[in-house]
């Protein structure tokens, strides 16, 4: 090879592919057994984070093989590598949780050193669950190489006895079991049926409203998010995202053309009209952060307010995302909210927003409503703000039964979830109490854990319709109920939440998005002289470093950027 070959200025590969002095150099890619046919085309990154831990990522071999497949038939030299992903669910309840939100920044600075360092062309990223695809859609953004991003797709319910079942389904099974109603074998043959294969837990939970996320914003290829992990067409589509990335290499078409204020705003539409998970409002933010765009958790209020929720999905409806793939897919749902969307968006199909929606049909109108009859006239989170979250929080509004939509009682504070668990456990929680966890956001958790033993034992306590959960932790896409939580300062910060006591009275009110405590500015101010934090949590690793750099959730927990 010569140093007049590959002289597009598109073509970073030529760094470690061009020249005679690159001869020693360009011998550890022939290692790999590149030939020098291969080495002339355009290098291309299939970024996987396949995993035999995480069922929603291990059929990603096979899916990535597709991605090569369609780079190779389009003239790229596809090469993978690896990067991390953690199974929330397995986590749940332990300290190993404490590691999930900070593997979203790990998974885009690997993604960042590997793409970067190799000099590779363009990339193609394969990722299902929580903290996986916004670290992959950050990186994305960061790069700014032409990329297209390819969704793992959710699971099938389970089935258990004529009912169709997922995870969260066992929730009413354990308590049954503890009151003495159901053996465990009865658990056991439950918990055998509720994740029947691989794929993104099968409700709207945080997983599968990032992969909506992803085709919303347009770093997916339209219809691409609900294909569920098993079906053949999941290949297809990973087959055509690898010959549509090789379009955007040849026209060096990058997300930075894509991204712009419009497509973040779809994005929240979509995940507002689908029930999506309040997670989103953390990583919505953190994927516009690398963008350059700022999104503010303002924007979740004001486009809440506007946007219907025309889905009602688990964990909050009846439905699942395979009835939402049935009834039309994402693409449906963007018909329906066409008039509210920015159209000129343009996505990685080359197409405009409306071009690719405008004709999408609505198969099943009882699992994507219209917008004269929607499941609810706002979309389905809120944010709250007063004097307990001066600077916001987030609650999903619409798994909140009528009667818990204002909710004022004493509150019952705790500086851990472990100790508010044992404590409902143990019956120390009487209905209208309002548990409050504290010192469990970003900087105090530290990796601000979601509190779902918590709110799960709630459940089984029969205490869900009667007692609210206000928390600076956060929460899983699966619950349910009056839970509020990104309390924004968080306690470690010296918010209000720091400064509660047992018997404060606690007001949430979700139709006038206030979250108070009745305290006096003078009792806080008292209060706030004699206050001094809890010891940290975490004194080394990743989880000191995480602490010590780590932002608001108000702002997405975006590393280095805390104000």
């Amino acid at each position: 090879m010569n140093d007049k070959q590959n002289q597009d200025p598109k073509r970073r590969s030529r760094d470690v592919t061009d020249g005679v002095f690159r001869a020693g150099f360009r011998s550890f890619l022939r290692a790999d057994g590149l030939t020098s046919d291969d080495l002339r085309r355009p290098l291309i990154a299939v970024v996987n984070s396949w995993t035999e831990v995480v069922p929603g990522h291990r059929h990603l071999r096979e899916v990535a093989q597709a991605a090569k497949e369609g780079i190779l038939r389009r003239g790229g030299m596809p090469l993978e590598l690896n990067t991390i992903a953690i199974c929330d669910g397995i986590t749940e309840g332990t300290v190993g949780m404490r590691y999930v939100l900070p593997s979203r920044e790990v998974i885009a600075d690997s993604v960042e050193v590997a793409v970067e360092a190799h000099r590779f062309d363009g990339m193609i990223c394969l990722a299902s669950c929580d903290k996986i695809v916004p670290g992959m859609l950050m990186a994305m953004a960061r790069l700014d190489i032409p990329s297209i991003f390819v969704q793992g797709g959710p699971m099938l319910p389970g089935t258990y006895r004529c009912e169709r079942v997922t995870a969260l389904s066992t929730s009413s099974y354990v308590a049954r079991v503890l009151e003495g109603e159901l053996d465990e074998s009865d658990l056991e043959e439950l918990e055998c049926r509720v994740s029947p294969g691989n794929g993104a837990c099968s409700g709207m939970y945080t997983a599968n409203t990032m992969e909506a996320v992803a085709e919303a914003l347009g770093l997916a290829l339209p219809g691409s998010a609900t294909i569920p992990a098993v079906d053949a067409r999941r290949l297809h589509m990973a087959k055509r995202s690898g010959e549509r990335l090789m379009d955007l290499v040849e026209s060096n078409t990058r997300p930075s053309d894509l991204l712009s204020e419009g497509s973040f705003r779809n994005a929240i539409r979509v995940g507002m009209a689908i029930g999506g998970s309040t997670n989103m409002t953390l990583h919505i933010p953190a994927i516009a952060h690398e963008a350059g765009i700022a999104v503010s958790l303002d924007w979740f209020d004001e486009l809440g307010r506007e946007t219907p929720q025309l889905c009602s999905l688990m964990p909050s409806g009846p439905y699942f995302v395979v009835d939402l793939e049935n009834a039309g897919g994402i693409p449906a749902v963007m018909r329906r909210l066409l008039d509210q969307l920015d159209r000129d968006a343009r996505s990685v199909a080359g197409t405009s927003i409306e071009d690719a929606v405008r004709d999408a049909p609505v198969w099943n109108e009882d699992v994507i409503r219209t917008i004269e009859d929607p499941v609810h006239a706002q979309g389905a989170l809120v944010v709250l703000k007063g004097s307990l979250a001066p600077d916001g929080s987030v609650i999903k509004q619409s798994a909140v039964a009528a009667s818990m939509r204002h909710h004022s009682g004493p509150a019952r504070v705790f500086d851990s979830e472990e100790a508010a668990r044992d404590a409902i456990y143990a019956g120390d929680i009487s209905a209208g109490d309002v548990v409050v966890v504290r010192y469990e956001g970003p900087q105090g958790g530290p990796g601000m854990r979601e509190m779902i033993s918590a709110t799960e034992a709630l459940v089984e306590k029969g205490l869900d319709a009667s007692c609210a959960l206000i928390t600076d932790g956060r929460f899983s896409g699966a619950c349910r109920g009056p839970v509020v939580g990104h309390v924004s300062p968080e306690a470690m910060a010296g918010g209000p939440i720091a400064l509660l006591r047992d018997g404060d009275t606690i007001v949430m009110d979700i139709p006038h998005r206030v979250l108070d405590v009745e305290l006096s500015p003078e009792e806080l101010s008292r209060r706030r002289a004699d206050w001094t934090p809890i010891p940290p949590k975490a004194d080394k690793g990743i989880l000191a470093r995480y602490a010590r750099d780590v932002s608001s959730a108000a702002a997405g927990a975006i590393l280095g950027a805390r104000g």
